[in-house]
């Protein structure tokens, strides 16, 4: 009976391949855009996924999020380290800082200022130089995508295209000298800016003068303390807020998913997706299982049971789900294949996999649910009708 199932299903090549058109339409969109935004929200937080060496992040307690920067006084990192349980604690700096270029524009960079002693919070991956360099004399170190796209020198002949900016070169930040002394690769930021990074005591120089400029302060709990105590002990001992890696990119997420019109531009694609494929494939499927009633019903006459029929309609349904699912899931990949390096944010996660797997399989039962009604009603005679 099964293979009686899947025959009737291929038989009508147009409606078998009108479902898993729909079907496949539906997974595309939904498995595209949900790593779309999956891949946007991850930037948001990226630099704190970079920067691994702290366990705990200090800031002032009205900071929503990783660029919602308000400083703290310089004094508040001896206040820090004077807590039981910290093992070490060093300075950030985080600000955004117009950098000139050669042909005198300017861009909006990133610049952050490591711990001048230990470079902690460095960029995790050098391409070239050694991070070492910015203890040179007003050196910096660039990302590879903010190097060659948006800090690109000039062409060097008319219609020729952008050089990207290499170790040796030379710019201004805030009418300060910069020397690139190295590129390295990080992750994208959430405005797609360039990134760099510089000592905290040079960062000081290029940023605007202000009383404070202590962005952020990074802790490293000693070997054996719980990191969530020692959060609560900065919080009760200075005043300050105090959030694990983890918990600070959630409270970055939270912000933005609240906040901003993100979730629900995307939203509104993913559910248009899941009803337009619901609409095609279970249209499609009804209309193949009415054409199909006098099968059903000879089959039906023979003995078999409405259990029976269920199996089968279902067994159809999942065959062109799985099909779908598994054109649409691989269309989705090869898009985030053929864009990945671009400023398209892409993350296919094993999650979403399961996200979309589970859409189909609810558009597919919801389909062969409508079919089975009819079938179920369905009498044995009607094979006897003229």
């Amino acid at each position: 009976m099964y293979s009686i199932a899947l025959k009737m299903l291929i038989g009508d090549r147009g409606k078998y391949l009108g479902i898993i058109m729909g079907l496949t339409f539906a997974s595309l969109l939904i498995t595209q855009q949900s790593s779309i935004f999956t891949g946007l929200m991850t930037r948001t937080y990226g630099f704190i996924t970079d920067t691994s060496q702290p366990d705990i992040w200090v800031m002032d307690p009205k900071v929503q999020f990783i660029d919602d920067v308000k400083p703290l006084q310089d004094t508040q990192l001896f206040r820090i380290r004077g807590v039981d349980g910290v093992e070490w604690a060093v300075p950030l700096y985080k600000g955004l800082l117009k950098a000139r270029l050669e042909d005198g524009n300017f861009q909006i960079c990133n610049v952050y200022g490591l711990d001048d002693a230990t470079l902690i919070g460095g960029p995790p991956t050098m391409i070239e130089g050694s991070l070492s360099d910015l203890r040179r004399q007003d050196s910096i170190v660039v990302n590879d995508v903010g190097a060659r796209t948006r800090l690109a020198k000039p062409p060097r002949e008319p219609g020729g295209k952008p050089v990207p900016l290499q170790v040796g070169d030379t710019i201004e930040i805030n009418d300060n000298r910069a020397i690139v002394v190295g590129i390295c690769r990080v992750s994208r930021t959430f405005q797609s800016q360039p990134v760099i990074y510089t000592t905290y005591s040079r960062a000081v120089i290029f940023a605007p003068r202000e009383r404070k400029l202590l962005s952020f302060v990074l802790v490293k709990a000693k070997e054996g303390q719980a990191h969530q105590e020692l959060c609560d002990r900065i919080r009760k001992q200075t005043g300050l807020a105090a959030y694990t890696a983890q918990q600070f990119k959630d409270l970055t997420y939270d912000y933005f998913m609240k906040n901003t019109g993100i979730p629900i531009n995307f939203g509104i694609a993913v559910g248009l997706g899941f009803v337009i494929g619901t609409a095609i494939a279970g249209q499609t499927f009804y209309n193949f299982t009415l054409e199909n009633l006098r099968f059903f019903g000879t089959i039906k006459a023979m003995g078999a049971t409405n259990g029976m029929l269920l199996r089968m309609i279902l067994l159809q349904a999942m065959m062109v789900g799985a099909i779908g699912y598994g054109l649409g899931v691989g269309g989705a990949s090869l898009f985030g294949y053929f864009m990945r390096g671009t400023e398209l944010s892409f993350r296919l996660t094993r999650e979403l996999l399961f996200v979309s797997a589970s859409a189909i399989v609810i558009i597919v039962i919801f389909s062969a649910l409508i079919s089975i009604r009819k079938v179920m009603k369905l009498e044995p005679a009607i094979v006897f009708k003229g």
